[in-house]
């Protein structure tokens, strides 16, 4: 039930291939949006190597000050995911084998090249006394533990399982992002904006330039759980960048 209270979420993202850049992230952003539309508000992002110490320290640290706390990455069936056997090690709970996790997979690899082989049966591991995650899309479910969820690192598997818990999550009021887009330089419209915002309590503005065709510009985007305030200051956010020279464009540029 939405209230006025804030729910908090951190992201531990696990993966060496993250932080050499092989890979490119492309969790945050979804996670980030679906959290919002939960009323959930993302407030702190780490990535972390496969590490079982840098995880289990991460886990702890952030699942103590959030809400909730999400992980992607590391839950696969090779020797390098080391996600739950870190997560378990955080919780002080030794690893097993979830007799439902293990069913999920026979079931999947039943008619599969190779079937349920020991490698795809660590995708049945858990911490002892978490749940399962639904996987709509490959099998190999997620995990909850306590205040944890672990999530697959590839995304279109990580938007699923977040896809299943869409409304099982307690929060507040989503934020609503009102964006009004000008070729205003930054410099030339701070106090522009800062007035705006104060003249709107309840409301955020932040500003994110850009350079394009050879001339300056930003997408001024305010956020507030007021939609109905959130759209007031646009309008008058625009009128004051039309009172100083630029035409301001609605949904940014």
């Amino acid at each position: 039930m939405a209230s006025d209270r804030v729910w908090t979420a951190a992201l531990v993202v696990i993966g060496d291939e993250i932080l050499s850049g092989r890979t490119q992230d492309k969790n945050i952003a979804q996670v980030a949006t679906w959290l919002n539309d939960q009323g959930i508000r993302l407030a702190e992002v780490r990535v972390v190597p496969d590490d079982t110490k840098r995880i289990v320290e991460a886990v702890n640290a952030l699942r103590s000050r959030n809400d909730y706390l999400f992980t992607t990455g590391g839950i696969g069936p090779t020797h390098d995911d080391i996600t739950v056997d870190a997560v378990a090690s955080a919780f002080e709970v030794p690893v097993i084998v979830h007799p439902e996790a293990r069913q999920i997979l026979e079931d999947y690899y039943r008619d599969r090249q190779g079937g349920l082989t020991q490698a795809r049966l660590r995708m049945a591991r858990v911490p002892q006394g978490a749940e399962l995650l639904r996987n709509p899309s490959s099998g190999a479910p997620g995990i909850r533990m306590g205040n944890v969820y672990i999530l697959a690192g590839v995304p279109g598997i990580a938007a699923s399982m977040l896809h299943a818990l869409t409304g099982t999550l307690e929060g507040g009021q989503p934020v609503v992002s009102v964006t009004v887009g000008a070729r205003a330089p930054e410099s030339d419209v701070a106090d522009l904006l800062r007035e705006t915002e104060q003249a709107h309590p309840g409301v955020s503005i932040g500003s994110y330039p850009f350079f394009r065709d050879g001339r300056y510009g930003a997408n001024f985007v305010i956020r507030s759980v007021d939609g109905a305030l959130a759209e007031a200051t646009g309008e008058d956010l625009s009128e004051r960048l039309r009172g100083a020279g630029y035409e301001p464009i609605e949904g940014g540029l």
